[in-house]
């Protein structure tokens, strides 16, 4: 197993008490990545390979969002899903207050996306740069049958149906290789525990288009915005960050074949490589206007 190149914390911010990881404390730049909702998504398990490889060049921070990890919960779970994503911007801009970060560049991975695009929208001067990685946010004509089979897990909670659901994120599973059924085993265990099980079919949205983001405020985004998305993708369709594209005005896509849903775990040389083309070109275009 690779040495960790970040430290993870958990510090009370003024709503929130967060789990987060960090590194690269001291570099100049910041990166703020936000993990997914699948089964007990969280920082760690979405983010710690690329953590380990850009803290050399950024300082990287990602957070449990608030309903995830290690973060803790607030009194009330009682919210709609509008209300867990405005929770989580909130969160973000704690933590970046709570470490003096003006201003940050984002890396939203599907539900983390959805909160990136509302980010922007909540306090857009605190952002410069966007990576949207198999995101929400684009008008869908429904969920697929692998999203019902996730958002109603419980209804037949085996090992065997939550082998099959994982394996669903990712094209091809022998990508992980020895590891498939290493994150199957601490991912079941995980969803079982009495808190999760009973949070987590709440975390969903339950309405249709609930996650879309009005297309008259996506065309308000300034920020340089990067998509990258798995051809293959069946969570969140590739037709999402098509219909994103479409109206932010500075924007391009980067579709991925014999790719899923995990974009960072079955392309990871390419996706790194993509955050730094991106990010680095950004600025060296910012410096020499």
């Amino acid at each position: 197993m690779a040495e960790l190149k970040y430290e993870t914390k958990k510090v009370t911010t003024g709503e929130f008490t967060s789990f987060y990881c960090e590194g690269g404390v001291g570099n100049s730049e910041t990166i703020i990545f936000l993990h997914g909702s699948g089964p007990v998504a969280n920082s760690e398990s979405n983010w710690s390979r690329v953590l380990n490889t850009l803290s050399e060049k950024y300082h990287v921070i990602a957070p449990d969002m608030i309903g995830f990890g290690k973060t803790e919960l607030p009194e009330n779970t009682k919210l709609t899903f509008w209300e867990w994503t405005t929770a989580r911007v909130r969160q973000v801009l704690e933590i970046m207050d709570y470490n003096n970060i003006k201003t940050a560049n984002l890396v939203g991975n599907s539900m983390g996306g959805v909160v990136t695009l509302n980010a922007l929208l909540y306090d857009s001067n605190r952002f410069e740069k966007v990576v949207l990685m198999g995101s929400g946010g684009g008008a869908s004509t429904g969920p697929t049958p692998e999203i019902v089979r996730m958002s109603n897990f419980f209804r037949d909670p085996t090992i065997q149906a939550f082998r099959n659901l994982i394996t669903w994120f990712m094209y091809d599973e022998t990508v992980v290789k020895d590891e498939f059924e290493s994150i199957v085993k601490t991912r079941y265990e995980n969803i079982m525990q009495p808190e999760v099980r009973e949070l987590y079919p709440t975390l969903f949205p339950t309405m249709p288009h609930e996650m879309t983001i009005p297309p008259s405020a996506l065309r308000r985004i300034k920020q340089p915005t990067l998509l990258i998305h798995g051809y293959e993708d069946r969570f969140v369709p590739k037709e999402s960050s098509l219909a994103v594209l479409e109206h932010i005005p500075n924007a391009e896509l980067v579709l991925l074949k014999q790719c899923g849903h995990w974009v960072q775990i079955e392309k990871f040389d390419r996706f790194i490589q993509l955050v730094e083309q991106f990010i680095g070109t950004q600025k060296e275009v910012q410096l020499t206007k």
